[in-house]
């Protein structure tokens, strides 16, 4: 579904991403884990088109997509849910979440996928009249989830999704997040906690200082010693 080939990134004379190479299949969950400032929410500004990578390639569903503008890009069936959840504050909840469809013109469409977002969070039902600014950070992370999903994505990007919450709040993120994966949506999650990330993902990159230094199966990234000892505090 989604390849990245040897990928390098620059913030001016800065070499944020040095050859980054990885892959999403169909229906998985893939994290990326890593130490503040390793690339990792580079790489999703990358894929979503809001970064112009120097060199390599990104290619979405056997298209290239390196050089597309973001707006196609979420057309195309790739959204993210940006870290710190850039919701917009003066509007409501249902505001927010309808800003999610502007590429969409199917009003009967739009309001089965509203509907849908209300099921699986059901306390933005609750609150929808409400200002998005009003709401609590768990809530505001749920709304950028519903708001990103109103575009009906084939890849749902999530940057650091957990930042700032309780754990009972970054449990209760985490399950729906299975629960999206399993209705058909890939995911590729982006996430400090690197302990809850590799639960539930299938497959897994660390990334330090711009570059891959491991990949595979989420639960042997889990057990290799130098991880737990870097990233799982064991």
């Amino acid at each position: 579904m989604l390849r990245v080939e040897n990928l390098h990134v620059f913030y001016g004379a800065i070499h944020a991403l040095q050859g980054v190479s990885f892959n999403v299949e169909k229906g998985e969950i893939v994290t990326l884990i890593g130490a503040n400032g390793a690339g990792k929410s580079t790489i999703l500004r990358s894929l979503s088109g809001i970064l112009r990578p120097r060199e390599g390639s990104i290619s979405f569903n056997g298209q290239e997509i390196t050089t597309t503008p973001a707006e196609k890009i979420v057309k195309m069936g790739m959204s993210q849910v940006p870290e710190g959840r850039r919701i917009f504050a003066p509007l409501t909840v249902k505001e927010n979440i309808m800003m999610g469809a502007y590429t969409r013109s199917d009003p009967a469409e739009i309001q089965g996928t509203l509907e849908r977002c209300y099921k699986s969070f059901p306390r933005l039902k609750e609150r929808e009249g409400q200002y998005g600014g009003t709401l609590s950070g768990g809530e505001q992370q749920m709304l950028a989830m519903a708001r990103a999903l109103m575009s009906r994505p084939s890849l749902l990007l999530l940057d650091e999704p957990s930042m700032g919450l309780s754990p009972i709040l970054v449990e209760e993120i985490f399950k729906i997040i299975v629960e999206i994966n399993k209705q058909g949506t890939s995911i590729l999650l982006v996430e400090q906690n690197a302990q809850m990330a590799l639960s539930i993902a299938n497959r897994a990159y660390v990334l330090e200082t711009g570059s891959i230094v491991l990949a595979g199966d989420a639960k042997e990234i889990a057990s290799n010693p130098e991880v737990k000892k870097a990233y799982l505090g064991i």
